[in-house]
């Protein structure tokens, strides 16, 4: 037996914690007592995100087959339609499945103590077990209060909904780190880890200083929303000066705005595509933007807004990308285009005035 692989005892204790009772029902048998057909449950499942269970595996608990029964019940209230249960399933496991691997990291730390000789040891498995079971609640009851914030922060969206996916005029933005492919191969697990743990928390404090909404990310972006062409602009000056620092990538930001279908907490539209196009024009410390989001910030005090030549990238053919920055002058900014020359822009297109 593996030195290092849990206790037998400890982990069922463990998943009977997590689960809500032990392992006990085959796939079969679960479709059975939900009432639903095996290749549903098994759909359903994947969707999830978890990888399919032989038939006389006991992989399901009683807690599998109560939520399939609230989801019967969900379907038949009409709240969730059939059609579409395999996607919400979907976007639940992919948003908590992230979710539990930051937590799964923090319980792991939580669980490794410092000896007497200073050396960190893990928890005993009577101890993880213990402790997991008096944060647990406290996890539940945290997850809760964020989750209800949240959909009380787009309740004006719950009251207006008119089917499924919601069609607005938003900003879309994407935050990326310049030569981060490069710059993390020469780094260990634990610094490249909070090196985007630094990221993600710089970028999720601005956004919601902006009243933008963090939509996902990877390991070198992030991608955003915002309601205004000012609160994008926001962001987009913002992020990358207070990110800055001799040991890290420096960022680039491109944005574009329009008719943006927002579905399971995700975006679609051509905006999207056109923000990333802008963002991976940019030079690191920028700001591109879209004509629609310059036009809606031309003239605006505390914006300058010029127009750089037109290029040729995949999907646009004559794409004109707009540079973004404070005027000379202002705080924290100095008379230059961010690393632009002269050369660089479309004066038959500049407006002096902006």
């Amino acid at each position: 037996m593996d030195a290092d692989a849990p206790v037998p005892d400890a982990r069922e204790a463990m998943e009977r914690l997590l689960l809500d009772g032990p392992r006990r029902y085959t796939r079969l048998q679960v479709h059975q007592r939900a009432g639903m057909p095996p290749e549903r449950t098994q759909r359903l499942w994947r969707a999830l995100g978890f990888p399919d269970a032989a038939d006389d595996d006991p992989a399901f608990t009683d807690a599998d087959i109560h939520a399939l029964g609230v989801l019967s019940d969900l379907i038949r209230s009409g709240f969730v339609d059939e059609d579409t249960e395999a996607s919400i399933a979907r976007a639940m496991g992919q948003a908590l499945s992230r979710l539990a691997d930051w937590q799964a990291d923090m319980l792991a730390d939580a669980l490794t103590r410092t000896g007497p000789d200073g050396e960190r040891r893990p928890a005993s498995p009577e101890e993880a077990v213990a402790v997991a079971g008096a944060m647990l609640p406290k996890m539940l009851q945290l997850q809760s209060y964020v989750w209800l914030r949240h959909l009380a922060a787009n309740v004006d969206r719950l009251l207006a909904a008119t089917g499924p996916g919601d069609r607005r005029e938003l900003a879309v933005g994407f935050a990326d780190l310049v030569g981060y492919t490069s710059r993390s191969r020469g780094m260990g697990g634990r610094e490249l880890g909070a090196m985007v743990e630094d990221f993600e928390s710089i970028a999720a404090e601005v956004i919601a200083r902006h009243h933008g909404r963090v939509v996902k990310t990877v390991g070198d972006g992030v991608l955003f929303t915002a309601r205004t062409a000012t609160d994008a602009a926001g962001i987009g000056l913002e992020l990358p000066g207070i990110w800055a620092a001799a040991d890290r990538p420096p960022l680039r930001v491109g944005a574009a705005y329009g008719a943006v279908l927002t579905r399971l907490g995700d975006v679609y539209s051509p905006v999207v595509n056109l923000a990333s196009r802008l963002t991976s024009l940019a030079r690191p410390g920028a700001l591109l933007v879209d004509r629609d989001l310059a036009d809606r910030l031309r003239g605006l005090p505390g914006y300058r807004v010029r127009p750089l030549r037109r290029v040729s990238v995949r999907g646009y053919d004559h794409l004109q990308p707009w540079l973004v920055r404070r005027p000379a002058g202002a705080a924290g900014e100095h008379d230059s285009d961010s690393g632009y020359d002269e050369n660089a822009f479309d004066e038959a297109g500049d407006d002096p005035d902006a």
